[in-house]
This record gives structure tokens, sequence and C-alpha cells, in this order.
């Protein structure tokens, strides 16, 4: 029996989606897949019970009409045993066509599925742990973390069970599978905020505060971040919350969120646009109805962003022991590959990898004497820990090779332009380079150094792939989106104009200043100017 919310009383004022979800719950979708359309077939799914699928973490896949689905499994804070790692690869082998995707949020995306198969694939999954329900869907989504919880030299606290409380209380529960869209969580307690806290609906980040003459380890709260087309960074609420409290207030806020967040409209629907008509200080008083009152803030321990990025070797805080991170190449592996690193997370490590939101992976708990050995494992070769400078911070959405909403080709084409610099230019500070195939944000442009928006152009001849470059975004402090340059650039040029725009910052940057710290200095009318003078020379006229 459905839910009877408050907000069906304005039914006749809810989008289509909403009047749906009234109708019939999105997870009850996960028993009609089992029980109706995986044993009738592609051909006998109504076309509205299509969006309901994402609450079992299902989407058509492009072209619609051939019947296959794309698959996200959640992989909590992006922590794999080697046994899940070899169902993930089993299930892709068997019936995804080897293909393997990390994704920006520490999930597993799988593609090629048919209805026919999704059941075994659910009962698979789950017979480890692992979970495709709700990784899509108006509903708490993966949740993101550390990568390194646990291990993390720069870590306050492992939030490791905190991760796990919080997947046990959201999952799969109808208090909160009904929530106006989808909705972003991450927990992180290292300095480096490598869980991107200012683009989540909700985040925790490492903080300390004196109380009772004791300095206690905990938590502050963001709400409101958000990327999409209209971006949103989160903002601190002037509160402070211990480690054992942190899935209260998460449950909180997601209440406030389901009980006021915005049903009309569905592209202001996210939580971001109620904390921005709200304000902090009102969204704060109406969840302390809801939980009661905390302590104001305390001092926070971010130091620094890390972006999510970790290649290389490096020493865990437990003694003796290093995590080597390895580069995925605009986050697209196999079956294959997961096997191979399952193998060698068990041979090396304690059995255990690591998804990065920078669609990378670890290998971690490594014996320092093992290390050696493992660098030299033939598969390291291409996953490698020490990646060229461009191919190391690149990252990309799916693109039209498979979703429905991307206007261009991504993962390819990234491909090639970071092959191209890293044989033209040589540099000693990383440019982050991020790429999207429409303005859904999933390569989360909007926070690269140099972000590509995809879209089409008319030229001379015809409808043209073309991009426009956004520069400057970055999550220091309290963040910033980096701004788009005027023009748009045809996808064959994309790869030289960037090198012309690279070098101008390699030729004229100051020692160790970074990209954003560049634009600050010189001004985006300097790149604009760049930017023009680039195209006028390397892209022909029409």
């Amino acid at each position: 029996m459905t839910v009877e919310w408050k907000w069906a009383e304005q039914a006749d004022q809810l989008n289509s989606v909403e009047q749906l979800k009234l109708k019939q719950d999105g997870l009850d979708i996960i028993e009609e897949i089992r029980e109706v359309y995986a044993k009738q077939g592609f051909a006998s799914i109504p076309e509205e019970k299509f969006s309901l699928f994402k609450w079992a973490g299902v989407y058509q896949q492009r072209p619609k009409a051939d019947g296959y689905f794309m698959m996200r499994v959640r992989i909590p804070t992006g922590i794999l045993t080697s046994r899940q790692a070899r169902v993930v690869a089993e299930i892709a082998q068997q019936f995804g066509r080897g293909l393997i995707d990390v994704t920006t949020r520490q999930a597993i995306q799988f593609h090629w599925l048919q209805v026919e198969d999704l059941p075994e694939i659910f009962d698979r999954l789950g017979e480890v742990g692992l979970h495709s329900y709700e990784a899509c869907g108006d509903c708490p989504r993966t949740i993101i973390g550390n990568p390194l919880a646990g291990i993390d030299p720069n870590e306050l606290i492992d939030t490791r069970p905190i991760v796990n409380e919080m997947e046990k209380t959201f999952l799969l529960n109808k208090e909160f599978s009904n929530l106006p869209r989808k909705y972003k969580i991450s927990v992180s307690a290292s300095i480096y905020n490598p869980a991107h806290a200012q683009i989540n609906d909700l985040a925790f980040t490492p903080a300390v505060k004196e109380i009772d003459g004791e300095e206690v380890v905990g938590f502050h709260v963001w709400v409101g971040g958000g990327l999409s087309n209209r971006p949103h960074l989160a903002q601190q609420l002037d509160m402070f919350v211990r480690p054992e409290q942190v899935v209260d207030v998460a449950v909180g806020v997601t209440k406030v969120f389901r009980d006021h967040g915005y049903r009309q409209k569905r592209h202001r629907s996210r939580l971001k646009f109620l904390v921005a008509d709200w304000g902090v200080e009102k969204f704060l008083e109406v969840l302390t109805e809801v939980i009661g009152p905390y302590p104001s803030r305390g001092e926070d321990r971010v130091v620094g962003w890390n972006a999510g990025y970790f290649t290389g070797v490096h020493p865990q805080k437990q003694e003796g022991y290093s995590y080597v991170a390895l580069n995925i190449p605009v986050g697209r592996t196999s079956a294959d590959e997961f096997f191979q690193l399952a193998d060698l997370a068990d041979r090396y490590g304690s059995g255990t990898l690591r998804t990065v939101n920078t669609q990378n992976i670890i290998i971690s708990d490594v014996p320092n004497e093992k290390v050696e050995a493992l660098l030299n494992e033939p598969l390291l070769k291409r996953l490698t820990p020490a990646p060229k400078t461009f191919e190391g911070y690149a990252v990309s959405c799916t693109g039209n090779e498979f979703c429905n909403l991307a206007l261009t080709e991504t993962k390819g084409l990234l491909h090639e332009v970071v092959q191209y610099l890293d044989q033209h230019v040589e540099l000693d500070t990383p440019v982050r380079i991020h790429i999207n195939g429409c303005p859904n944000s999933c390569g989360q442009q909007q926070i690269a150094d140099i972000g590509l928006m995809g879209g089409k152009s008319k030229t001379a001849k015809g409808m043209v792939e073309s991009y426009q470059i956004s520069i400057g975004g970055h999550l220091f402090g309290a963040g910033q989106f980096n701004t788009p340059l005027k023009g748009r650039v045809a996808k064959e040029y994309v790869a030289p104009v960037l090198k012309e725009l690279i070098l101008f910052y390699k030729e004229q940057k100051q020692a160790g200043e970074r990209f954003t710290q560049f634009i600050e200095r010189v001004g985006l009318e300097a790149f604009q100017a760049e930017l023009d003078r680039i195209c006028e020379q390397v892209v022909p006229s029409a």
C-alpha cells in the first residue's frame, strides 16, 4: 500500500513524475521487474514504468528501442572486497559485454544488460552485499566518502562505520524513497576533502570543538550543493555533530527535504533550490524542529583539497603498509581487468579495492616489502600508478555512446585529447580536465580547471559536435565553479586549442602556481583574448 504523503492533497499541481510516485512507490518496481517484465520481456514494459526503473538502479541505454539497460551498483565510500570485485567482473562478462565503468560517485556501471537478466544480477550482487537499488531515482543515492577511510594518515576518524550505518538506514527504506529529486550524500573525515563536500546535497566534513573542557572530534554539516545546469555550492550550517550523531542528522535533513522540497517543477526540485530560497538560518531552524538543538560550529579541520586524486604509492597510517592508487583512463575498464585487480588485491594486499570519485581505483594494505613486486605486475602498465600528466587528471561522463541525455561523445574524445596533450606539452603542475556530454554534469565539469561541455554547432558542413570551454573551477575553501568562455570549439579542434591555451598558462605561470591561481592573477579577460587568438589561428574560418 502506498504511503499517503501530505503533498498528495495538491496532486493537480505536481509534476508528472510526482503524480506517478503517488500511485506507486519507486521501490515497488523491483518486484515488478522480477515477476513481470523479466518474464515477459522488454516489449511488455509500459512507457511510464521506465522512469521508475531508476529505483532499481537501471536506466534505458541509448538507443532506447534496442532494449538494453545501463545499471549502477552502489559502492558506499568506494570500498570493495575482492570477492565483490569478482562478482562485478562475472556480471560484466556474462551480461554486459565485459564493460565496466567507474563513476564520479565511486559506483560501478554496467552496460548492455537485458531485462530478462536483471533478477539474476540483483541476486548475484545481493549475495555479496552489493546492490543497484536506489543507485538512481528520487532517493538517497550512493553515499560517497573518503576512499582511504580507515587507512588514511590524514583522516581524523575512520568513517566506515558511519557510512555503513547510513547505508543500512536509507537503503530500501520507503520512508525516504519518495524524495522530490535525487539526493546525494558525502561523508569524509579527511582534511583534504576528497568527497567533494560542496557539490553534494548533504555533506559532513571533519571538525573539532571544545565541549566541557574536552576537544571533541566530529563534523560540520553542509547542505544545498549540486551541479547540473544550475549549479550551487553547498553552505555550512551552524552546528557541530559528534560521530555517533551523523546518521540522525542525515535522517533529519532528509526529512526536511522530503517534506518541504519542491514537487511542482521538476527542474527546481533539488535540495539546492530550497536552501537557496530559505537561507541556511531558516533551514537550520526547521531542521532543529525535527532533530532538536545541536552545538554551534567548531573549528574546521579541512585544510585543502586533493581533488580526489591519489595516484602513486603512499604510506598508510598503519606502519609498514602502503596503498597503491591506479589510474583508470577516463574511468573505463573491463571484466578481465577487474578479475586481475581482485587477484592482485588478494596476492599483495588484504583483498580490498577502493574506487575513487575521479574514476580511479586503489589497492590497499600492501606490505612495503611487496610494493615493488606489485608495481611490476603486467596490469599496472595500463592501469598505472604513474600516469602521464594529462592522462592522470581526466574525468569523463558516459557520453552519447550509451546515455540518452548526452548530445556528444565524451570518453573517446577525452582519451584522444589527453594523449595529444601528453605528447605535445610538458607540464610540472597538473591541469584537471573534465568533460560532459550534456548539462547534467555527471563528469562534474564545473569543478575542473578546464571543463568541456558538449553540444552542437552549425557550420558550413552542417551540424557538428562542439564544446564550450570553462576554466577555473575548484573546491578549495568554499569552492568556486568554473566560468564559461565565449564561443564553441568543434570536436576535431579541441585538442590543439587546449594545447595552446595550456601553453599560455605554462609560459606565464609563476613557480608552483596552480591553474586556478594563474586565472585569478591574470584574469578571465586575458584567457578569453587568448582563446579568441588561438581559434583564429587553429580553427579554419567557415
